[in-house]
C-alpha cells in the first residue's frame, strides 16, 4: 500500500494559513520614512615647517601662511537642501615653540565669505609636540551659509618668526555631514 506524503503538508499549510495573524498595512506610512545618512569626509591636511614662516631671500618673517581647498561635496543642490548639521574636527600637532591663530574662511564662487571660524593652537617643542583639537558644529541658519561655500581658505598666523625657528605644524581634519532625505 502506497502512502500519500503530500497530505500532511497540505493540512499543516492550511492550518497555518487560517491561524496566522494578518495586520492591515497602511501604505500611506511610506511617505513618513526619512533616510538620515551620516557622511564623513577628509577635509584639510597639511604639514607646515617652521621655515615656511621666514623668507630667507628678503630675510624677513612671513607671519601668515595660507592654503585654499575646494569643497566639492556642498555644491550639489540636493545635499544643500538635506544637510541638517555639519561637524568639523581639526587636530593640530605642533612642535614649533610658538602659539598659532588659525582662521578658516569659507568662500563661494565669487570669493565672498559665507562662513568663518577660528581657533588657537598651543605651542610645543620638537622634543614634546603638543596636540590641539578643535570641533566646530554648524547647524540652524549657519548651515545655509556653509552650503554656499565652494572652497575653504586656511590662514595660519604666528606672532613672531626668525631663521632659527624649528619644528612643524601638522593639521589633519575631517567633516561629518548629517543629512535627512
Amino acid at each position: 500500500m502506497k502512502k500519500n506524503l503530500t497530505m500532511p503538508f497540505v493540512v499543516v499549510f492550511t492550518s497555518l494559513l487560517f491561524l496566522s495573524c494578518i495586520k492591515d498595512t497602511d501604505f500611506d506610512q511610506a511617505e513618513d520614512i526619512a533616510l538620515t545618512p551620516v557622511v564623513e569626509l577628509d577635509l584639510i591636511h597639511f604639514n607646515v615647517v617652521a621655515g615656511d614662516f621666514f623668507d630667507t631671500i628678503s630675510n624677513t618673517p612671513r607671519l601668515t601662511v595660507r592654503d585654499t581647498t575646494e569643497i566639492r561635496f556642498l555644491d550639489d543642490a540636493q545635499i544643500q537642501e538635506s544637510l541638517l548639521r555639519a561637524e568639523f574636527y581639526f587636530k593640530f600637532t605642533n612642535s614649533i615653540s610658538r602659539d598659532f591663530l588659525v582662521d578658516f574662511q569659507f568662500l563661494n564662487e565669487g570669493n565672498d565669505t559665507t562662513y568663518t571660524t577660528q581657533t588657537a593652537v598651543n605651542q610645543g617643542t620638537i622634543e614634546s609636540p603638543v596636540i590641539t583639537e578643535f570641533v566646530e558644529n554648524v547647524e540652524g541658519d549657519e548651515i545655509l551659509q556653509l552650503t554656499q561655500a565652494s572652497k575653504v581658505v586656511v590662514s595660519v598666523t604666528i606672532p613672531s618668526s626668525n631663521e632659527t625657528l624649528e619644528g612643524a605644524l601638522n593639521l589633519q581634519s575631517k567633516t561629518t555631514y548629517y543629512l535627512e532625505f
